[in-house]
C-alpha cells in the first residue's frame, strides 16, 4: 500500500501533510479565498487531448487569481501512454493517468471531465484519429461537456488548423471544440441530449498560444497580435504563500507516470490567447470582459451577493464563524432562485465554506476497507462543532439503504460525539470499479451506455453518509464518503476508499503462458476471498486442444483478503497454438470470472478495478542460446517476466552495484524501456556495461526518449547514434526484413513476415535516424504515406559481442502473448553463439 501526503485541499495545504483521501481542511486565509470564489459566475473550459496536456499555469491563474470555475475537458484518459513509475499500462494505466488529473486539480484548483474517446497510442493525423475515435461519438460528447457545464468561454490547448504537424489526438481535440462551438446552442444538434440539459451558447472561443506554435521567439515577435489576449500568469498569492506558477508547477508534478516532475517555477509569465470565435475583449487582459460574472447575473442574485460581497469584504480572519448568521441568510435566499444550474453549483460550495466556517467535522469511517453484497458494514460516525453556533444533530443516513439514526441532540462546541451505524450492503449494489471498464468498448471508444455518467472523472464513491443538521435555526443536509481510516506506525493516519467487490476474485500469476515444448506446464491462480469464510471450485475454460488437470479444484478461505493458490496443470496441443484462458469460480452456486487489480501509489487514493481474469496460452517453438539474462530495469516493464516464460534466468541488476567483471555471469543483458532517461546511475557504470559487451557479451537497449536523459551521456552506444521521435503507429504496418542473411534473423528462430501478425497499438516509438556505419539495419518499416524508417533494430559488433538497440515496442508485445516478438527477441539474445551451436545452425539452415 502506497498513499502519500499530498500537497492539496482546494488550495494546497503546503504547510501541514495530507493523504491524498484525507477530508479537507481549510484555513481562515483559505476560506476566504473559496468566498471570493463563491462570488465569482463565470465558467471556463479548457480543452486539450490527454492527461499532461493542459496548461496548469492557466488553470490556475484562471481558478485562482480569476476565479472563475476552471474545468479541464481532457478527451482521453490516456490509456495508450507510457508509464515512468510501474507496470500499468493500457486500462491499468488510463485508470492511474485519471487520478494524476484529480490530484492535479486538487492543486491548481480546477475541475475535471472526459469523454469516451480512448486513447488508442500515437496518432500522426486527426483524419486517422476520428475514425478510430468515431468523430460523431466524441462530438456528442463535447457537446454534452459543453451544454451542462455551461462554460461562458472555451480555451483550446492546440490549434485545429494544423493538421498532421503534431499528435492526430491533439489536432483532432481542438477540431472538436471548434465544430461544437457552433452546435451547442442549435437544439437540432443532438436533440436527444435535451431531455437531461438545455442548449447554451459559450461566448468566446480561444487557442492558448505561444511562440513555440510560431516556430521561433523571433517570428512570434513579428506576428499578427490583433486578435491576442495578453496577461501575467505569474501573480503571487500573499495570503497563500505561493505563486501561481508554483503552484502550477506542483499540479504538473502529479503527472508522475509521464516524468512530469519539475521544479517549482516563479516570476512573471505571460500567457497568450487567441481569439478564433466570439467577440474580441475590450479589455485584453480579461477572458471574462464584457460578461457578466456577479451574483446579479441570475435573478434573485443581487440580494445573495450584497450578503455575500460584505462577508468577502469584512472577513474576520481570527473567527470566521462569526459570519455564520450571513452565509445560512444567503443559503436561505439562494435556495429560492429558479436558475437550477448556478444554484446547485454555488450551494454546495456555500455548504462547505459554512462547514469550514462553523469548524464542523463530519466523517463517516468503516471498520473494514472493503465489503461485498449482502455483508453487514460497521461504520464509526464522528461529528463535532468547533464554534459557538447553535447546531442540532437531526439524523445521520446511510445512501441505497434504509439504515438511519435520529440523535436529535446538540452539538457543544469541540465535544465530540460518535455514533455507530450498521448496514447491509443491497444484493444489487453495483461493485467498485471504474465505470467505463464495465462493457467492453472498442479501440478508440469507451462504452457507457448511462449518459449522466458520461464525462464524470471516476465512479461514485460506493456509499455516502447523510448528516441533516440545523445551524442557528436552518436546516442542511451534508454528505460525506464512507471512507476507511487507519494508521501505520511509520506513517501516521491514512484514509482509503471504501469499495463493494465480489465474493471471490482470481488472477493469474502471468498474462501469457508460453508452451516451447509439447510437455505440460502449471499454471498458478491466485483466488482472493472478498468475505470471510469462502468455499467454491475453481476451474479454468480453455481453448479447443487445450486439457488441464485436474479438472476442477476445491478452495477454501478463511478470512477476507486472504489468497490461496491453486495450480493446474496444463497440456498443451501438439501443435502451434494461440488462445486465452479464463477461470470460472462457483462459490453458492454463482459463477465469478473476474479480477482485482489494486493501484497504490503515494501520490493518489487507492484504486481497485475489476476486470475480466484472463491469460494468454501460446504453443510454439522457440529456440535460445544462453540461459542466465541480466535485466536493468528501467521505466518499468514486464517483459523480464515474458523472459522468464521462455526459460530464461532473469536476474534484476542493481546499477550501482556494477563493477569490474559483475557482469561476466550472464549471456546477455537487457536494458529495459526508457533505462537510460531514468536511471542516473547509467552514466557512470556505461564502461562497465560496453567492457562486457567487448567482451563477448549480448546488450539488448530497448527504446528511450529522445533529449531526456537524466544524465550526461556522450552517447549511449559505441558508436555514434542519434535518437529520433520516429516512429511507427500502425500495428499492421508492413515489415521488410532488409538484411535477409543476418544471423539475427536466421538464428536460432527463423523470422519472416507471419511473424510480425498479430502486434498491437504500434511496431515501435523513437527510432534512431542516424547511426554509424557500424551498425546493421535489420528491418524496415512506415506508415501509411511515409518513408521507410530503418531504425527500430539495428544491431553492431564491439569486441567480441554485439550491442543492439531497439525501438521496437517489445514492451508491448511480449505481454500480448505475440509469438513473433518472442522468436526476435530469443533471436537478439543469442546472436554470436551460432558457432557453438552448428548443429542448431545447420537445421535452421536446412529449412
Amino acid at each position: 500500500m502506497r498513499i502519500i501526503w499530498a500537497c492539496c485541499a482546494l488550495l494546497l495545504l503546503f504547510t501541514l501533510p495530507s493523504t491524498a483521501q484525507s477530508p479537507k481542511k481549510y484555513t481562515a486565509s483559505e476560506i476566504h479565498h473559496e468566498l471570493q470564489k463563491l462570488n465569482f459566475l463565470g465558467t471556463a473550459l479548457y480543452v486539450a487531448a490527454h492527461p499532461d496536456d493542459e496548461n496548469t499555469r492557466l488553470i490556475s491563474y484562471l481558478s485562482n487569481e480569476v476565479k472563475a470555475r476552471t474545468l479541464y475537458l481532457s478527451l482521453t484518459r490516456g490509456d495508450g501512454g507510457q508509464n515512468l513509475i510501474g507496470p500499468e499500462l493500457r486500462e491499468l494505466l488510463g485508470v492511474l493517468r485519471t487520478q494524476e488529473l484529480l490530484a492535479a486539480r486538487r492543486i491548481d484548483g480546477g475541475e475535471q471531465r472526459f469523454s469516451r474517446a480512448n486513447d488508442f497510442g500515437y496518432s500522426k493525423h486527426p483524419d486517422e484519429t476520428l475514425q478510430i475515435w468515431s468523430k460523431e461519438e466524441v462530438l456528442s460528447d463535447v457537446v454534452w461537456a459543453i451544454r451542462t457545464l455551461k462554460p461562458d468561454v472555451i480555451v483550446n490547448r492546440f490549434d485545429h488548423r494544423s493538421p498532421g504537424t503534431t499528435h492526430g489526438h491533439h489536432t483532432a481535440s481542438a477540431m472538436l471544440s471548434h465544430e461544437a462551438f457552433e452546435l451547442t446552442n442549435n437544439p437540432n444538434s443532438y436533440p436527444e441530449q435535451l431531455s437531461e440539459t438545455s442548449v447554451w451558447q459559450p461566448k468566446r472561443l480561444f487557442f492558448n498560444t505561444s511562440w513555440w506554435f510560431y516556430g521561433s521567439r523571433e517570428n512570434f515577435a513579428k506576428a499578427d497580435k490583433s486578435k491576442l489576449l495578453e496577461f501575467d500568469v505569474g501573480v503571487y498569492y500573499p495570503s497563500l504563500g505561493v505563486s501561481n506558477n508554483e503552484m502550477a508547477s506542483l499540479a504538473s508534478s502529479q503527472h508522475k507516470c509521464q516524468g512530469f516532475g519539475r521544479l517549482l517555477s516563479r516570476g512573471s509569465q505571460p500567457e497568450y490567447l487567441e481569439l478564433l470565435k466570439g467577440d474580441l475583449p475590450t479589455d485584453r487582459s480579461n477572458i471574462f470582459d464584457g460578461i457578466d460574472t456577479s451574483w446579479s447575473r441570475i435573478a434573485g442574485g443581487k440580494a445573495i451577493g450584497d450578503i455575500l460581497y460584505a462577508v468577502e469584504k469584512n472577513f474576520d480572519f481570527t473567527n470566521p464563524a462569526t459570519h455564520l448568521p450571513e452565509l445560512l441568510r444567503a443559503y436561505d435566499l439562494l435556495q429560492k432562485v429558479n436558475d437550477e444550474h448556478w444554484k446547485q453549483i454555488k450551494l454546495e460550495h456555500l455548504k462547505q465554506i459554512i462547514l469550514a466556517c462553523g469548524g464542523i467535522y463530519l466523517e463517516a469511517n468503516a471498520q473494514s476497507a472493503s465489503a461485498i453484497p449482502g455483508e453487514s458494514v460497521t461504520l464509526d460516525v464522528e461529528v463535532l462543532s468547533r464554534s459557538d453556533a447553535t447546531i442540532t444533530l437531526h439524523s445521520i443516513s446511510v445512501s441505497d439503504t434504509d439504515t438511519a439514526i435520529t440523535p436529535a441532540e446538540e452539538l457543544f462546541q469541540n465535544v465530540k460525539k460518535n455514533y455507530e451505524l450498521n448496514f447491509s450492503v443491497p444484493q444489487n449494489k453495483a461493485l467498485s470499479t471504474p465505470y467505463w471498464l464495465n462493457t467492453e468498448g472498442t479501440l478508440g471508444m469507451y462504452s457507457v451506455t448511462d449518459r449522466s455518467l458520461i464525462g464524470d472523472p471516476e465512479t461514485a464513491n460506493a456509499f455516502s453518509v447523510s448528516f441533516n443538521l440545523s445551524i442557528n435555526g436552518v436546516a442542511m443536509q451534508f454528505s460525506k464518503p464512507v471512507v476507511r481510516r487507519f494508521s501505520k506506525p511509520d506513517v501516521g493516519e491514512l484514509y482509503e476508499p471504501f469499495v463493494v467487490l465480489p465474493k471471490v476474485t482470481a488472477s493469474f500469476s502471468e498474462d501469457v503462458f508460453l508452451f516451447n515444448t509439447p510437455d505440460p506446464i502449471t499454471i498458478d491462480l491466485a483466488v482472493r476471498a472478498g468475505t470471510d469464510n469462502v468455499k467454491g471450485i475453481a476451474r479454468l475454460n480453455l481453448p479447443a486442444g487445450w486439457v488441464a488437470h485436474p479438472a476442477a479444484i476445491n478452495f477454501d478461505i478463511q478470512k477476507k483478503g486472504a489468497v490461496q493458490n491453486v495450480a493446474f496443470e496444463v497440456l498443451p496441443p501438439p501443435t502451434e497454438s494461440v488462445g486465452a484462458i479464463e477461470p470460472v469460480l462457483t462459490v453458492d452456486n454463482e459463477e465469478f470470472r473476474q479480477q482485482l487489480v489494486e493501484i497504490s501509489y503515494k501520490h493518489i487514493p487507492k484504486q481497485s478495478i475489476l476486470l475480466p481474469s484472463a491469460a494468454k496460452v501460446v504453443r510454439m517453438d522457440i529456440k535460445k542460446v544462453g540461459k542466465n539474462i541480466g535485466y536493468i530495469v528501467g521505466a518499468g516493464d514486464k517483459v523480464p517476466e515474458s523472459l522468464s516464460q521462455i526459460g530464461y534466468a532473469v536476474e534484476t541488476i542493481d546499477v550501482n552495484a556494477i563493477e569490474e567483471g559483475s557482469l561476466d555471469k550472464f549471456d546477455g543483458i537487457v536494458l529495459g524501456i526508457r533505462a537510460y532517461n531514468v536511471v542516473e546511475a547509467l552514466q557512470f557504470k556505461q564502461p562497465y556495461l560496453l567492457e562486457y559487451v567487448k567482451n563477448g557479451g549480448n546488450m539488448v537497449v530497448q527504446y528511450n526518449t529522445a533529449n531526456r536523459w537524466r544524465s550526461q551521456f556522450a552517447n549511449i552506444a559505441p558508436y555514434p547514434l542519434t535518437i529520433s521521435r520516429d516512429r511507427v503507429t500502425d500495428e499492421n504496418a508492413n515489415v521488410e526484413i532488409l538484411a535477409k542473411d543476418h544471423e539475427l534473423v536466421n538464428f536460432p528462430n527463423e523470422i519472416g513476415a507471419k511473424d510480425f501478425d498479430g502486434w498491437v497499438q504500434e511496431r515501435g516509438l523513437y527510432f534512431p535516424n542516424s547511426w554509424g556505419n557500424e551498425f546493421t539495419p535489420i528491418l524496415a518499416m512506415k506508415d501509411k504515406g511515409e518513408t521507410p524508417k530503418q531504425g527500430s533494430l539495428l544491431v553492431a559488433p564491439y569486441g567480441n559481442g554485439y550491442y543492439i538497440y531497439t525501438g521496437l515496442s517489445f514492451f508491448r508485445e511480449l505481454p500480448a502473448g505475440v509469438p513473433g516478438a518472442y522468436k526476435l527477441f530469443a533471436n537478439m539474445l543469442s546472436l554470436g553463439k551460432e558457432k557453438a551451436n552448428d548443429t542448431k545452425r545447420n537445421d535452421v539452415k536446412g529449412k
